[in-house]
C-alpha cells in the first residue's frame, strides 16, 4: 500500500544526508586500526570530535598512502602535488566521476575533504581516487524454499525466510556482498551484472561457450525490475579524511527462484568463497553491509528480527 511505501522512504532516505544522525553513518568502521593491509594506527578520533564543524585545533592525523597505490596502477590517481595531475573535484572529470552521491564536498588545500568527518589518517590508503571512490553492490535474492518448493517461514515470526548471495572477502575474511569499484566510463548497472558475474559465478575463468550461456542468464536476472536500496557513503575501513567509499546498492530479486537455479554459484577474482545465506539480523557483515541487506528484507517483507521493531505510523 501506499501509506507503507511513505512510511518506509521516511524511515530510510536513500541519500544519507537526509538521515545524517542515523547510527549508521558515525564513522565506526573507518575509524578502526590498524588500517587495512598495514601496521599504521589512525590518530584517535573521539566521537564527537568526528564532525569537521567542531573545532579541533590539535587534531593530528597520520598521513599514507599504500605502496600499491603510489605505484600508479590505472584504476588510481597520481599524487596531488604532482604538476601533471589538476583534477576536476565535484563534477565528472574526463571518465572519471568525482562528483559525491552525498552532494558537494569541500576541498582543502587542493584535498577533498571526507563529508561524514574525520578518519585519524589522510591521505588515500588503499583507495586509488582523491574524493569518492565510486563502487556498486549486487543483492541478489530468492526465497529460501523446502524439497517441495514451498517457501519456508521463520517459525517465530511466520515470514519467510529471504536468501541472498555472498561471498567471503579474500582480503579480510569476511562475508559480504559481492560487488566491486566502477570502471571509469563505466555505467553502474554494468558494473553490478560485471562483478556478480566475477566474483559468484567466476566468470573470468569461464570458456567462450559458457560465458556466453553464463551472460544469457545474467541478462535475463539483470534487466528485470529491480530496486535501488542505497546509494550514497559507505563507512569503510579503508576510508581517509581525502579519500572515501560511496556505493550504489541495487537488489535484483529472483521470485520463482528459477533464474538463480540456472547459474551455479562459483567463487571467482576477489571471493574465496560464495554461497546463498538465510538473512536474519544475526548477519556479521563487511562495512555497512547488514545495513543495506536489512533494508532489502523490509522492501521485500522477509523475516529479519525475532524481536518485533516499533510499528510504523503515518
Amino acid at each position: 500500500s501506499n501509506s507503507s511505501a511513505n512510511c518506509w522512504s521516511y524511515l530510510h532516505p536513500i541519500n544519507m544526508f537526509n538521515s545524517y544522525n542515523a547510527k549508521q553513518f558515525y564513522h565506526s568502521k573507518a575509524l578502526t586500526s590498524p588500517y587495512p593491509g598495514s601496521r599504521i594506527e589512525r590518530g584517535q578520533v573521539p566521537q564527537d570530535k568526528v564532525g569537521w564543524l567542531i573545532e579541533w585545533k590539535d587534531y593530528n592525523p597520520v598521513e599514507y598512502t599504500a605502496m600499491s597505490v603510489l605505484a600508479g596502477p590505472n584504476w588510481a590517481d597520481p599524487q596531488i602535488n604532482d604538476k601533471n595531475f589538476s583534477p576536476k573535484f565535484n563534477e565528472r572529470d574526463g571518465k572519471v566521476e568525482r562528483k559525491s552521491l552525498s552532494g558537494l564536498y569541500v576541498v582543502e588545500n587542493g584535498r577533498p575533504r571526507n563529508p561524514v568527518g574525520r578518519t585519524g589518517i589522510t591521505g588515500r590508503g588503499l583507495l586509488g581516487r582523491w574524493g569518492p571512490n565510486h563502487a556498486a553492490d549486487p543483492v541478489v535474492t530468492r526465497w529460501k524454499r523446502d524439497g517441495s518448493g514451498n517457501k519456508i517461514a521463520h517459525p517465530a515470526t511466520g515470514k519467510s525466510i529471504l536468501q541472498f548471495v555472498a561471498i567471503k572477502r579474500r582480503d579480510c575474511g569476511e562475508w559480504a556482498i559481492p560487488g566491486g569499484m566502477v570502471d571509469p566510463g563505466e555505467k553502474v548497472s554494468a558494473t553490478l551484472k560485471r562483478e556478480f558475474g566475477e566474483e559468484a559465478l567466476n566468470s573470468l575463468q569461464k570458456t567462450p561457450e559458457e560465458k556466453a550461456e553464463l551472460e544469457k542468464q545474467l541478462h535475463k536476472l539483470f534487466s528485470q525490475e529491480h530496486f535501488v536500496v542505497y546509494r550514497g557513503y559507505v563507512d569503510d575501513p579503508r576510508n581517509t579524511d581525502n579519500a572515501w567509499m560511496e556505493t550504489e546498492v541495487v537488489n535484483y530479486h529472483d521470485e520463482t527462484g528459477e533464474t538463480m537455479d540456472n547459474l551455479p554459484l562459483e567463487a571467482g577474482d576477489d571471493a574465496g568463497v560464495v554461497k546463498w545465506m538465510d538473512i536474519s539480523e544475526e548477519l556479521k557483515l563487511y562495512a555497512n553491509h547488514s545495513y543495506f541487506i536489512q533494508l532489502v528484507t523490509e522492501k521485500q517483507g522477509a523475516h529479519w528480527s525475532e524481536d518485533p521493531g516499533p510499528e510504523c505510523h503515518e
